[in-house]
């Protein structure tokens, strides 16, 4: 997701998208240790991502 799109979120919406991205980072893993995974580059961005959910998380406050 764009950073301009995760900006206009309210800190309910970020906190939700950052439970999806939890989830969805823990399905990557579970993939890579039975091998089923077809896209390596998945886990980088859905970890940049969370980094990206944080900060706005952080200096919403």
């Amino acid at each position: 997701m764009e950073l301009k799109q995760l900006r206009e979120k309210s800190a309910d919406e970020l906190k939700a998208h950052l439970t999806e991205l939890r989830k969805e980072q823990f399905s990557l893993r579970m993939q890579k240790v039975t091998g089923q995974r077809p896209k390596t580059h998945e886990p980088r961005r859905v970890r940049r991502e969370i980094a990206r959910v944080k900060t706005l998380l952080g200096s919403q406050k």
